[in-house]
């Protein structure tokens, strides 16, 4: 039985099971045969576009024995999929720009037509991968956070419904939060660093956002040899963004009460 690592153990374990998987930007088709190893998922396409990856994953599922079951194809993101093929789309290890735009464009071609769950794992940009999901209509109902070579991954589900105006709405209330934060800023703050995993308090989330910090201060210290007024004001953006966030974290702890 083939082993997956963490982040894809992660995703592996979001997909409903007996769902149809289509995995875009499969590279070795690694997520897709455990699926259908472990017989959560009937069948499944693997979407690979470099003739590299794309060979790596025919060698993958040929070895499997699963070849009946596992379909690899090439094409360019959602291209390789035909409207009711798949139940459960993933797309894992890209930026959220690059996800975001290959759903836009799949979603205007009637790819994602049948598709009833949607299993994402950006590696940056979480924050276009959640308004993606907002603005077209798609309800987020898990978040997860793991931590993997010195990196932290987050993985999100998100499914059809016909409550999702109403079921986001309340998902990306900003009542939780520090109440000197506003409901614009922490809508984006929400967007950026996930509403269910603050919600919840995950310690991985806090750990994450750390390291981050030490990155935004880095890029902070270095605007401020500069003195031009533009690098003035991108650090004083930056300053901001830093207290706003070390706010939200410092909420992050079981007594929310600290928030208000």
């Amino acid at each position: 039985m083939l082993k997956l690592s963490k982040r894809l153990q992660t995703i592996a374990d979001l997909v409903a099971p007996g769902a149809r998987v289509a995995d875009i930007g499969s590279d070795h088709a690694l997520l897709p045969t455990y699926l259908v190893q472990t017989g959560r998922s009937p069948s499944a396409i693997a979407g690979e576009l470099n003739a590299g990856p794309l060979a790596a994953a025919k060698k993958q599922v040929k070895e499997a024995g699963l070849e009946a079951k596992i379909d690899v194809r090439q094409g360019d993101g959602l291209d390789v999929l035909q409207a009711g093929e798949a139940d459960t789309v993933t797309i894992a290890g890209m930026g959220g720009s690059l996800m975001a735009a290959i759903l836009s464009r799949g979603a205007a071609a009637g790819k994602l037509d049948g598709v009833r769950e949607l299993v994402l794992q950006p590696n940056v940009g979480e924050e276009l991968v959640r308004s993606w999901l907002l603005d077209e209509g798609w309800l987020l109902t898990a978040e997860e956070i793991v931590e993997e070579d010195g990196r932290w991954y987050e993985v999100l589900r998100a499914v059809r419904s016909s409550d999702a105006d109403a079921l986001n709405g309340k998902l990306y209330d900003t009542s939780f939060l520090p109440s000197g934060i506003g409901q614009e800023r922490g809508r984006r703050l929400l967007l950026r660093m996930g509403p269910l995993l603050l919600r919840r308090g995950e310690p991985l989330l806090g750990a994450k956002w750390a390291h981050e910090l030490e990155k935004m201060e880095y890029i902070c210290r270095q605007l401020s040899l500069s003195e031009t007024p533009e690098a003035k004001e991108k650090e004083a953006g930056l300053r901001r963004d830093m207290d706003e966030i070390k706010e939200v974290l410092a909420c992050l702890p079981m007594d929310k009460r600290s928030c208000s």
